[in-house]
C-alpha cells in the first residue's frame, strides 16, 4: 500500500520503521530537514521537507493515490487539519494523533465529523496498559482479545516456581489448567512450545486463557493475582493524568510525585482524590518517607529513561512493589530485560502495534480481517486475532487436514461466544474468530497460515 506519514518525531520514526518492514510504499513529511534525513538514511522511503498543512504539497506528494495517511506531529490541530485535507483530496484512510486531554471527551465526535479512521493518543493508550498490569500485578504484560474475554499473559518463571523444569503437558495434566502456553522466550531464542517443551528458570512464558481460567492457574502455581491497593506514580505528565483517574475509579489509592510546582497545582485541581507531592523523586529519603517500602506498586513516568530505570532499580531494592517503568527508547532492550525491573512500557510501540494492525486490516484480505495484533516479542513473534469471512478457503476443513506452516499455533477459536482450544478434528466456520501465535511475522490473512503449494 502507499502510506504517507506526516511527522518524523519518535513516534513517526517508529511507525515508518515498522510499516517499511511490512513492505509498504512509504512517504514521510516533516518541516525539519534533519528528521527527514534521519529516516531516509536508514530506510528506503521518500522524504519531503514541507508543511503538511499545504494542500498543494500533499497533492505533489501523491495524496490522491495514497491508501493511508497518518498525521503524528506534535500539534493535535495540525494533525486534524491535515487529515481533513487528505480526506478531501482522496479516498484514503486517515489516522491522527490527538494527545491533549481537552479533546479526550470529544474524540468520538471529532472522529465522526472529520471522517477519520482512527484517533490515537499514546499517553491514554499507555495509561490503559498500566491499569491492566496493576489490576493483575503478577503479569509483566497483558494483551486482550475478543473484547477482553480472552487474554494473553506474559510472566517470568522464577527459580522457586513449582512449574520450573516441568514439561508443559505435565503442567496441563497435574494442575488441570485451562491455559495454553503459546510462546516461550529463553534469552534471545523464541519457541512455539509443544507438550514436551520443558520450562526453565528465568524463561519468559506467554499463556492464553479466559480471565477466570488464568486466575485459577496463577493461584495454583502460587502467584499473587489480586489488584494492588495503592500506587506511587513518579512524574506528572499526560500519562499520569489519565492513569491516576482510571486507578482512582477502580479503588486504588494514588500518590503522585512531581518536582514542578505548577504541574502539582494543576494535578491537584484536576485529580483532587490523589495525593500530590511536590518533590524530586531522585531523593532516597523522600521516597522512603512517602512509603516506598510498603507501596504495592511503583510506576516511573518521567521523560528521562535513565531516571525511570534508576528509580525502578531502587524501588526493587527497597520494596516488593509491582514495578512499571516507562521507556521511550528500547535500543538496549536486552540489557533492560536483564535488569528485571518489572514491566517495561514503551508508548510508541503500543501505538505502532495499533497502526500496523489497522494497515493489515485494510489490505485486500482473501477470507478474513485482522481484528487484533500484538508484537508479543519484538520483531520475533506475533499474536493475531482474525475474523473469518464466508469466502475463506479454510472453513469447513478439519485442522489436521490443513497444511499449516511450522511455528504457528492456533490458540483459540471463538464460536459464537464459546471459546475452545482446538484439536486436529476441530473445524473453523465463517463468523468465527481465531487467535494465532506465530514466529512467522507478517500474516495479513488467515490463509497465510497455510503452506503455499
Amino acid at each position: 500500500m502507499k502510506i504517507i506519514v506526516m511527522g518524523c518525531g519518535k513516534l513517526g520514526y517508529e511507525i515508518t520503521e515498522q510499516l517499511y518492514k511490512e513492505g509498504h510504499n512509504i512517504s514521510v513529511i516533516d518541516i525539519n530537514p534533519e528528521a527527514i534525513l534521519s529516516v531516509t538514511s536508514n530506510y528506503d522511503v521518500m522524504g519531503v521537507v514541507a508543511n503538511g498543512a499545504n494542500f498543494n504539497k500533499l497533492i505533489d506528494i501523491g495524496i490522491e493515490k495514497a491508501n493511508l495517511f497518518i498525521a503524528v506531529t506534535e500539534s493535535d490541530e495540525l494533525n486534524l487539519l491535515c487529515c481533513l485535507f487528505a480526506k478531501k483530496a482522496s479516498k484514503c484512510h486517515t489516522i491522527a494523533r490527538v494527545r491533549n486531554p481537552v479533546y479526550s471527551h470529544e474524540n468520538k465526535f471529532i472522529k465522526n465529523e472529520l471522517g477519520l479512521s482512527m484517533i490515537i493518543n499514546p499517553e491514554h493508550a499507555t495509561a490503559m496498559e498500566i491499569v491492566k498490569l496493576l489490576r493483575f500485578p503478577s503479569a509483566i504484560k497483558i494483551d486482550t482479545f475478543a473484547k477482553g474475554k480472552i487474554r494473553l499473559y506474559k510472566f517470568k518463571i522464577k527459580p522457586s516456581s513449582c512449574i520450573c523444569n516441568m514439561k508443559i503437558i505435565d503442567i496441563r495434566n497435574k494442575l488441570d489448567s485451562g491455559v495454553l502456553f503459546c510462546a516461550v522466550q529463553r534469552k534471545t531464542e523464541v519457541f512455539i512450545p509443544t507438550g514436551d517443551f520443558i520450562l526453565h528458570e528465568m524463561d519468559i512464558a506467554y499463556i492464553i486463557a479466559p480471565p477466570n481460567k488464568s486466575s485459577e492457574f496463577f493461584k495454583k502455581i502460587r502467584i499473587h493475582t489480586n489488584q494492588v491497593k495503592n500506587t506511587i506514580l513518579v512524574g506528572g505528565g499526560k500519562i499520569t493524568y489519565y492513569l491516576a483517574q482510571q486507578l482512582i475509579n477502580i479503588g486504588i489509592n494514588v500518590k503522585i510525585i512531581e518536582k514542578d510546582k505548577v504541574k502539582c497545582e494543576e494535578l491537584s485541581a484536576e485529580i483532587p482524590k490523589a495525593t500530590i507531592i511536590n518533590a524530586d523523586a531522585i531523593n532516597k529519603d523522600m521516597l522512603l518517607e512517602e512509603g516506598l517500602e510498603t507501596a504495592e506498586s511503583f510506576v516511573t513516568l518521567t521523560n528521562f529513561d535513565e531516571e525511570n530505570i534508576l528509580l525502578g532499580l531502587y524501588a526493587k531494592s527497597k520494596s516488593n512493589a509491582k514495578l512499571v517503568v516507562k521507556i521511550n527508547k528500547l535500543d538496549f532492550d536486552d540489557v533492560i530485560e536483564n535488569l528485571d525491573i518489572g514491566s517495561v512500557i514503551c508508548p510508541k510501540y503500543i501505538i505502532s502495534d495499533y497502526i500496523i494492525q489497522y494497515a493489515r486490516a485494510i489490505r485486500n484480505s482473501i477470507g478474513s480481517n485482522v481484528e487484533k495484533l500484538y508484537k508479543i516479542i519484538e520483531n520475533k513473534a506475533e499474536a493475531l486475532e482474525f475474523y473469518v469471512k464466508e469466502t475463506s478457503p479454510i472453513i469447513g476443513i478439519p485442522l489436521e487436514k490443513l497444511n499449516i506452516k511450522k511455528n504457528i499455533l492456533i490458540c483459540s477459536i471463538n464460536k459464537k461466544g464459546k471459546f475452545i482450544v482446538p484439536n486436529g478434528q476441530d473445524i473453523i466456520r465463517a463468523g468465527n474468530t481465531v487467535i494465532i501465535v506465530t514466529t512467522n511475522t507478517g500474516l495479513n490473512d488467515i490463509c497465510d497460515i497455510l503452506e503455499k503449494r
